[in-house]
């Protein structure tokens, strides 16, 4: 086992913060001749902010204006610098941080009332005692039910520094209890799940690249090695990116050393690097599927385009978003960061992903404009220029032009999709009634393993009648045609969510993926990997 898997760079590379950003780390703001030459424009700035300070009509907030003309200044750049304000800071950066501080549980709000959907491992409410069902009703003393909370309210009032203490009141059946807990840090899991779809096929679902990606993947990794995998899906579906350096790792796993991983240049030569892989990593031969779609951004595309470049994986699924700016954080005076593209990077074949964004209007516009010319649903929709044509490792043409194309491409299935049930998702009337219904039956449900769950459990007419008037109380209207045209979607997802409170991940996904026509597709691909081994002539 390779311990921390020391890359090959250049220099310290970056972090690639989702669709919006990558990051290069320790950066500080450049003082040099480059100051001096736009001082002219900052005295400009300057005189007329005292202008409008002093004599303007009406009273303005001139830091609010000057945040919002940084904002307009790094729009017409490009769509990924960005400017953060001090007071948003933390927030921006708590998801890659792979921890945030709270008191570590999941909840939701069903009928305007928080309830406790699981108390989070290792957490401080699951010390303390706080149970699966628990509606918490007051926190320090003020009531939280009933009054239009929100979730973002809820996170406000749960959340907070570490060491910090917070009093909820929870409603247990008819028992109301005092919980006084202490803030603690609560691991966020960016892989989601990792687990054997048959006896040497595993699968694992990476939500996004955070600090702790690395280690959590090695440890899936080696949990279905030990199953006997040979044979690996890895799933980045919908991955918005995070920290390229998680990236590189994971492509240093699945590559032998001295393959080029990624490369990024810019104006600076001090922002130019190459990563190349090192060592022996754990999966360097076993057959490798990689599943991509329009979501999968930044380190995704870092990830797959190595790996599709090296010939090392089959890359199944749509186009990806086409994200290949890399941006630098510097720290300002006040506390607040800016986020400056300086660089772009390139696969292992010398490709851009970087999609065209002269227009912002229509980069904004990209997803829509896709699904809309037909790309979701037909190979040949799919824009390629054939003057950025490019050669992986065994000669087979790649593209560039903006994100990775797929070598098997899956279209978007309509009867996967239903605006019903999305109203049921959006209105968590299909959260509430699969949570209720699996607390009812908990007994039931987990006086069985889940292979007996997977295979013999069905989703009854009446539970979905059921589920319908779930949603009619949180006022979403009955639509008797759509459950019908699509009655087995419906029984999927209701089936996934009860496995999810049952088993956790380890339940859901392989009843999720039963929906997942990407996924579906791919596990019958693998005896397509010896084509990566030939040579175009």
């Amino acid at each position: 086992m390779r311990q921390n898997s020391k890359y090959q760079v250049r220099l310290p590379i970056v972090l690639c913060l989702g669709l919006a950003a990558g990051v290069f780390v320790g950066a500080t703001l450049n003082t040099g001749t480059g100051a001096s030459e736009v001082n002219k424009d900052v005295q400009k700035i300057r005189e007329i902010l005292t202008q409008i300070k002093e004599e303007y009509v009406d009273t303005v907030n001139t830091t609010a204006l000057v945040d919002q003309t940084i904002q307009d200044i790094l729009h017409k750049l490009d769509p990924h610098s960005s400017y953060i304000p001090a007071s948003e800071r933390a927030a921006a950066n708590e998801d890659l941080r792979g921890n945030f501080d709270g008191i570590g549980v999941e909840f939701n709000i069903f009928d305007d009332t928080i309830v406790v959907l699981t108390p989070l491992s290792g957490g401080p409410s699951e010390a303390l005692g706080v149970q699966s069902g628990d509606k918490i009703i007051a926190v320090d003393g003020k009531s939280v039910a009933g009054v239009g909370i929100t979730n973002a309210g809820v996170m406000k009032a749960l959340k907070g520094p570490r060491g910090t203490e917070v009093n909820i009141r929870v409603l247990r059946g008819e028992k109301e209890i005092d919980y006084t807990i202490i803030r603690d840090k609560i691991p966020q899991h960016s892989v989601d799940v990792s687990y054997m779809v048959d006896d040497e096929t595993g699968y694992i679902k990476v939500n996004r690249f955070s600090a702790t990606t690395y280690d959590e993947f090695q440890q899936g990794l080696n949990s279905l090695r030990e199953k006997g995998m040979k044979k690996l899906v890895l799933d980045l579906q919908g991955n918005p990116g995070g920290y390229m350096n998680m990236a590189i790792q994971m492509a240093d796993e699945f590559l032998p050393s001295g393959k080029k991983i990624v490369s990024q240049k810019g104006k600076e030569r001090r922002y130019n690097a190459e990563a190349f892989a090192t060592g022996k990593g754990e999966f360097e031969n076993g057959d490798l599927i990689v599943l991509v779609n329009e979501g999968s951004a930044s380190a995704s595309e870092i990830l797959a385009g190595a790996l599709q470049d090296n010939d090392r994986a089959l890359i199944v699924g749509r186009r990806s978003f086409g994200k290949g700016l890399v941006q630098s954080p510097f720290d300002l005076s006040d506390g607040s960061e800016l986020r400056l593209t300086i660089s772009r990077y390139y696969t292992p074949s010398g490709r851009s992903i970087q999609k065209p964004y002269q227009d912002g209007d229509e980069y904004a516009r990209d997803i829509i404009s896709r699904y809309n010319h037909g790309e979701f649903f037909h190979a040949d929709s799919i824009k390629v220029n054939d003057s950025l044509e490019f050669l992986t490792l065994n000669g087979r043409t790649v593209y560039g032009g903006g994100g990775i194309m797929p070598d098997y491409f899956v279209p978007l299935d309509t009867n996967l999709n239903s605006h019903y049930l999305n109203e049921l998702y959006l209105s968590t009337a299909l959260q509430e009634y699969t949570f209720n219904y699996a607390e009812q039956n908990k007994a039931a449900l987990e006086g069985r393993d889940f292979a007996t769950f997977f295979s013999k459990f069905e989703v009854t007419d009446g539970m979905l009648n059921d589920l319908m008037e779930t949603g009619e109380r949180n006022n979403v209207k009955r639509d008797y045609q759509e459950l019908k045209d699509k009655k087995k979607l419906f029984q999927t997802h209701v089936k996934a969510q009860i496995a999810r409170k049952i088993w956790g991940n380890e339940g859901y996904y392989p009843v999720f993926n039963e929906t997942n026509e990407v996924f579906q597709q791919a596990v019958k691909l693998f005896d397509r990997i010896p084509e990566l081994k030939r040579t175009e002539m």
